[in-house]
């Protein structure tokens, strides 16, 4: 007994000696695989923010409400404004001080905007283009903060950090508690056609002018348990945080100009005409044309003249989360009503002669179509109206959108401009939803909003016209960004005001991550569903990237971590190839086995053919790119006839170089592709076809065009 102890205790301590050894001569690794969860990716879930990405029992967000009286001066062009800001403190936080956006400080004097972008001397500009690079007199941009004060007129002490102001409060806003206060302001407003930005106005020949106007009331920062106060700079790029409130909104304006603004007019008796009044309550019953409310005819007529007197246009919205307004002696306005399950909704049209007839054929169809679009797949559009605007620009806004697109001087317009200016309408119409009201951080991530609505933004295109041109959210149209020149590439997951190539990361790229996860790995029922989940669960509340991959995750039961890691995370690409296949046909062996024995010939077809066996194949798969995606094949039978077989992502998480299967059919096959629909953005197909096809002069000569 006593001689077997011993000789156990020597041999595990001889065991553990050899594997303390072992180890001493290997070396470990972390988790590197592709399959693994975003639990170091993403917040840990609160009772705010729950881990099924709905909010929680505790979600808390605070409200503004704005009161404002407003005056446009179309002789100075500049906007003058009083405000009383009531904010309301639901969080469970005491706030020692608040903080005011004050975007237009992105065009002040001493912005530093201008210095952080680089700049070149272009070889030659014409002589309107030189003018406006390089003008004589500085424009003098940016608020003019005239007081803050308490209601009773106290001042209220404020420090200015650019496009920032700091309220200092002399007692905390404690939990639960309002605080009002006012603001008295006026600025220059900027020429957008000379000087660009997302509002302004725009001059025309005729000595007129256009007013797309946002961003033009000092406006409360967005407060959470995310970000605490989002106050990041405005530097011109990244897009906004805004608080849901009501607003009631007084506009002077001269007495010709017609308005369309966010909000319901109070005083329609007072700013319209009678045959104005009559016209749009024909619209409000016209569900399957668009009706003329103020035509081109008596536009033109107006815009010859010019008042001496004023008029105030009264609004009141309720539960948006911004304002905006245009305003022009030019406008021509048109409307159609929308049926959403059973509520109408108008959609309107204000635009220049200048823009018709491309607006009056398409503006308000657009605007409709988007509208229902969107209510399909997220959740009934709440508001009573949406409007676009012929603003030459593409902006959004609470029930408002300023738009592109005009025809020739002589009112044609080839198809390019035509689906170019449906195009940017339903985008902008769309953003009604996203972050209107699912109201993401657009200062932090661009792409929860931009991206999410360019996917649907194709959805309402196709439903608009089934041969639509679609320019971004195809996988095809993606390959270019994601295969180029990887310095000038940025993780999708990434602040939209440091990424190089804006437009591809934070519009194309997500767009087609949705488009892909929908037509290739959920399917249309499950991905519809979880989308609309996510939709409604965060309408009129602030989701963060964690809630909207949550919740696609919850509502389908599908684990997608390796997808948001790949797509969202990193810049790898799709590249998916076969690296080989060898092929075998069946035998009877000894004792009544199965023998299987290799055809070594070139190619898929077989030197000799045993007419009792089936044809076996076995292919091997490789991936140069770093993405784990489905494999999809295509299998050419030689009758001509063809089967498909797509192996899940989940193929590669053992190996993430190559895996082999096996493929057994009745018939020989002669040949095999690998995404024969383009579905996964493959950046690299010549390696998707076995036998490899072979290099056409027509390929051989993009190949040196590229070159």
């Amino acid at each position: 007994m006593k001689k077997l102890s011993i000789l156990l205790f020597s041999f595990v301590f001889i065991s553990a000696s050899g594997l303390a050894q072992e180890s001493t001569t290997k070396q470990g690794h972390t988790n590197q695989n592709k399959f693994k969860q975003l639990k170091e990716e993403l917040a840990t879930p609160n009772s705010q923010h729950t881990a099924s990405g709905a909010p929680g029992v505790d979600y808390t967000q605070q409200k503004v409400d704005y009161q404002m009286d407003i005056v446009l001066d179309d002789d100075t062009q500049r906007i003058y404004g009083n405000e009383t800001i009531r904010y309301h403190n639901n969080s469970k936080d005491d706030l020692e001080y608040l903080w005011v956006q004050l975007d237009q400080n992105m065009r002040a004097a001493d912005s530093k905007t201008p210095d952080i972008q680089p700049t070149r001397i272009p070889k030659k500009l014409s002589k309107k283009r030189y003018e406006n690079r390089f003008p004589e007199t500085a424009f003098d941009g940016g608020f003019k903060i005239e007081s803050v004060t308490n209601l009773d007129g106290s001042n209220l002490s404020y420090t200015i950090n650019q496009t920032m102001m700091r309220i200092n409060l002399s007692s905390p806003v404690n939990s639960g508690e309002t605080f009002e206060f006012k603001i008295k302001w006026w600025y220059n407003i900027n020429n957008h056609r000379t000087q660009g930005g997302r509002s302004g106005y725009e001059h025309f020949p005729d000595g007129n002018n256009n007013y797309v106007i946002a961003q033009f009331y000092p406006r409360m920062c967005v407060y959470d348990n995310v970000e605490g106060w989002q106050n990041d700079q405005f530097w011109g790029r990244s897009e906004f945080a805004l608080e849901f409130g009501d607003f009631t909104v007084n506009i002077t304006t001269p007495e010709d100009h017609l308005l369309g603004a966010t909000g319901v007019l109070l005083n329609e008796e007072e700013v319209l005409t009678k045959k104005q009044q009559q016209r749009l309550a024909e619209a409000k019953q016209s569900f399957d044309k668009v009706v003329v409310i103020h035509s081109q005819k008596e536009a033109e007529k107006v815009e010859k003249k010019r008042a001496t007197k004023t008029k105030t246009w009264k609004f009141k919205a309720t539960n948006v989360r911004d304002y905006a307004f245009a305003s022009s002696r030019k406008f021509i306005w048109d409307g159609m009503a929308v049926a959403i399950h059973g509520k109408t909704v108008m959609a309107y049209s204000y635009y220049s002669r200048e823009a018709n007839p491309l607006y009056g054929d398409h503006s308000t169809k657009a605007v409709a179509q988007t509208l229902k679009t969107y209510s399909e797949y997220t959740f009934d559009y709440p508001y009573h109206k949406a409007i676009s605007v012929d603003g030459q620009m593409g902006m959004e806004y609470p029930q408002i959108c300023f738009n592109l697109g005009r025809p020739d001087a002589d009112g044609s317009y080839s198809d390019k401009v035509k689906y170019r200016m449906i195009k940017v309408t339903i985008h902008e119409v769309g953003h009604n939803f996203f972050p209107m009201i699912v109201n993401s951080d657009e200062r932090q991530w661009t792409w929860m909003d931009e991206g999410l609505n360019s996917y649907m933004e194709m959805l309402a295109e196709l439903a608009y016209d089934k041969d639509f041109p679609i320019t971004r959210g195809y996988p095809k149209n993606i390959v270019k960004y994601m295969s180029g020149d990887q310095s000038k590439i940025a993780p999708i997951m990434s602040k939209g005001d440091n990424v190089y190539s804006f437009g591809s990361n934070a519009y194309g790229k997500p767009a087609t991550a949705l488009w892909i996860l929908r037509e290739t790995i959920m399917g249309k029922e499950l991905f519809d569903h979880a989308f609309k989940t996510y939709s409604q669960r965060w309408k009129f509340k602030h989701p963060t990237p964690a809630d909207f991959f949550r919740s696609m995750e919850d509502a389908s039961a599908m684990d997608l971590d390796w997808f948001w890691r790949g797509w969202f995370y990193t810049t790898d690409v799709t590249d998916i190839g076969i690296k080989g296949v060898k092929k075998y046909q069946t035998k009877t062996g000894e004792q009544d086995t199965i023998e299987f024995v290799e055809d070594t010939s070139e190619g898929l077809s077989f030197a000799t053919s045993n007419a009792s066996s089936k044809f076996h194949y076995e292919i091997t798969y490789n991936k140069p790119g770093g993405l784990v995606m489905p494999v999809i094949v295509e299998f050419t039978y030689k009758d001509g006839t063809t089967e498909r077989k797509t192996y899940p992502a989940e193929i590669w998480r053992y190996n993430d170089q190559e895996i082999t299967k096996v493929f057994s059919s009745d018939q020989e096959i002669i040949n095999i592709a690998l995404d024969p629909d383009l579905e996964t953005a493959d950046v690299d197909t010549s390696n998707n076809n076995f036998p490899k096809k072979k290099d056409t002069k027509f390929s051989n000569f993009k190949k040196n065009i590229k070159g």
